[in-house]
């Protein structure tokens, strides 16, 4: 996994050290976890978890999973990384802390994974959003990802209610 840049930040692996950061920037507030597939942190502990999690991942590699990282400041305001794989095609998912919402970063971030993932010889993408978030579907279609389908779903093992999904696609 190479670190990216764009124009405004910088895509790298996440450390042990960005785990108070994580914590404090969008692992606690419930606007952020609102249609991701967690619940929001109760506890710099959970975090703590989570992350020795992620970090072991990095052994594996078909591993992507970045901060996303302000280059003016240095300030870690969300991540981006592939969640899972369906038949082979990479699914990602990503969330940042809500201070910087609306700025276009998540755009940035998105265009420059899947860039990535097509030059790792990906031929196809998938990410998905619930219709409500429409800031989400925003950024995926600005991205370059076109409209699928929609679908029921329980949302995860942990909020296990049944949610609509739109699904995007893109293929190379």
């Amino acid at each position: 996994m190479r670190e990216l840049e764009t124009g405004r930040l910088r895509l790298r692996r996440i450390t042990a050290e960005d785990t108070q950061t994580i914590y404090d920037n969008w692992a606690t507030d419930p606007e952020v976890t609102k249609y991701m597939e967690w619940e929001p942190h109760e506890s710099i502990e959970v975090t703590r978890r989570i992350m020795k999690l992620w970090l072991d991942e990095y052994e594996k590699p078909d591993t992507y999973r970045y901060g996303i990282e302000l280059k003016s400041d240095g300030t870690l305001i969300g991540m981006i990384d592939v969640v899972g794989y369906e038949n082979g095609i990479p699914a990602v998912g990503y969330c940042s802390g809500r201070k910087w919402w609306g700025n276009g970063y998540m755009t940035e971030a998105l265009k420059a994974l899947t860039a990535e993932l097509i030059a790792d010889g990906y031929r196809e993408i998938k990410i998905e959003a619930m219709p409500e978030n429409i800031g989400s579907n925003r950024v995926i279609q600005k991205s370059g990802f076109e409209f699928v389908d929609t679908r029921e779903t329980p949302m995860s093992t942990v909020k296990p209610q049944i949610v609509t999904l739109n699904t995007y696609r893109m293929k190379r």
